[in-house]
C-alpha cells in the first residue's frame, strides 16, 4: 500500500513519468501542432498526417490514420488488468499474443488513452470485493511502471494530454465495481487517493434495479466531491435516470450501444440516450459482437444512432478487449480502430465529429469531473454518512 501512495506525486520528467502533476487546459490542445515544435520523428509524421488530411485523392483508411495521428482513441474500457493475472508471464512492449492489447497494437490503433477496467468477477462482495479490487490496483500500476516506453498512469485531462504529447499511451483507472466501496464512503476516498477514476454504479443495495436510494445519492455526490466519474453501463434504467438526475459532473456508460438496434440489456434505449445526451453525458459504444452486432458495419449502426439521438458530443468508442466477449469483424484487437473511423468517413462523418469521437468527447468528461471536483470541495466537506443512517 506504501508503494502506491508513494507513487502518486512524483516529477515530470519524461524519463520518470509516472504520475503527472494535475493540469487542466481551459481548452483542448491545438488538433495539429507545428512540426517545427517537434523532436523530428514526430514532426515527420504530423507532417504526413497534414498531407494525408488534406489530400482529396487518400483513401478512407488513409484519411482515417490521419486523422487517428492528431485525434488519437481515448477507449472507453480495457480488460486488460484481470487478464494479466493468469499469465505467468508477459510483455507488453514487445507484445503479447496471449492477449487482445500489447503497445505495438496499441500503437497501430491509435490508442492514446485507455480505461482499464477494476472489475471483478461475479460473486466476490463485502471484504473480499475490497481486497480484490486493491490488488488490481496494484497490478496496473506494477504493469504501467514495468512497461516505461509505452505506458504512463494519469489522472486528469490534461495529465492524459501530457501523457501523449510525451509519446506514451495513458492509463486511466477504472472503472470499479461498486462492491469495491463494501458501503464505506471512507474507502470510496482511499481508492480515489489510490486512483481510482471512474465506478459502476450496479450490483450494489443502494443501487439496484430500483433505482439510487439515500446512500446511493450521497455516493453519488461525493464522487463529484472527488472527481471520480459514474459510470451507468448495466445499471437499471431507474439508476441510470437518478444518476443523471443528481449528477454534477457528467456520467459515462462505458459499455453501452443503441437498444433499438441490438436488445442487449446493457444497452441503452433512445428515451435514455435522449436524457444522457441532453445532461452532456457519454454513451461509449463497445466492439463487442454481443452488444453491437459481427461486423464492423453494425458497430458504425449503434454510433450513427448514438449520435443522432444523443448528438455528437454523447458518442465515444469502447474496444471492450481482453474482456472475454468476441468482437467483429475488422475489430478483432486494439489495432484496428481505423477501419472503424475509415467506415465512418464512408458514410459521412466529418472530420470534426471524428475527432470528438476519439478524443475530445473523452477530454470534456474528464475536464468536467475535475472542474466539479474542485468547486465542489470548496463548499462540501468528506462525507461521512453511513448506510444505516440513510436507508436503514
Amino acid at each position: 500500500m506504501a508503494d502506491l501512495q508513494d507513487e502518486l506525486h512524483t516529477t515530470t520528467e519524461v524519463g520518470a513519468l509516472d504520475d503527472l502533476p494535475p493540469s487542466l487546459p481551459a481548452s483542448l490542445p491545438p488538433s495539429l501542432p507545428d512540426p517545427d515544435d517537434l523532436p523530428e520523428s514526430l514532426s515527420d509524421a504530423v507532417g504526413a498526417a497534414r498531407t494525408a488530411v488534406a489530400d482529396p485523392g487518400a483513401t478512407p483508411l488513409e484519411r482515417a490514420r490521419a486523422l487517428l495521428d492528431t485525434h488519437p482513441v481515448a477507449d472507453g474500457y480495457s480488460g486488460l488488468p484481470w487478464a494479466l493475472r493468469h499469465l505467468p508471464w508477459f510483455d507488453l512492449e514487445l507484445g503479447e499474443s496471449a492477449v487482445d492489447t500489447d503497445v505495438p497494437r496499441l500503437r497501430e490503433g491509435h490508442v492514446g488513452a485507455l480505461l482499464w477496467s477494476l472489475h471483478l468477477p461475479e460473486g466476490l462482495d463485502g471484504d473480499r470485493a475490497v481486497g480484490a479490487t486493491l490488488e488490481q490496483l496494484d497490478l496496473v500500476r506494477t504493469v504501467v511502471r514495468a512497461h516505461p516506453e509505452g505506458l504512463r498512469l494519469a489522472y486528469t485531462a490534461g495529465q492524459t494530454t501530457d501523457v501523449r504529447h510525451c509519446g506514451r499511451i495513458a492509463v486511466l483507472l477504472g472503472p470499479a465495481g461498486a462492491a469495491a466501496l463494501g458501503d464505506s464512503l471512507g474507502i470510496l476516498r482511499s481508492l480515489h487517493a489510490l486512483g481510482l477514476r471512474a465506478l459502476t454504479l450496479s450490483g450494489v443495495s443502494w443501487a439496484s434495479e430500483a433505482g439510487l436510494t439515500r446512500f446511493g445519492e450521497e455516493v453519488l455526490r461525493e464522487m463529484n466531491r472527488l472527481g471520480v466519474l459514474a459510470d451507468l453501463s448495466g445499471a437499471s434504467e431507474e439508476t441510470v435516470r437518478r444518476a443523471i438526475a443528481v449528477s454534477k459532473s457528467p456520467v459515462l456508460c462505458t459499455r453501452s450501444a443503441a437498444r433499438a438496434l441490438r436488445p442487449h440489456p446493457a444497452n441503452l434505449p433512445d428515451d435514455l440516450l435522449a436524457e444522457l445526451g441532453a445532461a452532456k453525458g457519454l454513451c461509449m459504444v463497445p466492439l463487442t459482437a454481443e452488444q453491437t452486432g459481427a461486423t464492423v458495419r453494425d458497430v458504425a449502426d449503434h454510433l450513427d444512432h448514438v449520435r443522432t439521438v444523443a448528438g455528437a458530443e454523447c458518442v465515444g468508442l469502447s474496444g471492450t478487449y481482453d474482456a472475454g466477449t468476441a468482437h467483429p469483424q475488422e475489430l478483432a484487437d486494439a489495432s484496428c480502430y481505423p477501419h472503424l473511423i475509415a467506415e465512418l468517413l464512408r458514410r459521412g462523418w466529418t472530420d470534426d465529429d471524428v475527432a470528438l469521437l476519439t478524443w475530445g468527447n473523452v477530454q470534456r468528461v474528464l475536464r468536467g469531473a475535475d472542474f466539479t471536483a474542485r468547486a465542489a470541495q470548496q463548499r462540501r466537506e468528506p462525507s461521512t454518512a453511513k448506510i444505516a443512517e440513510l436507508d436503514g
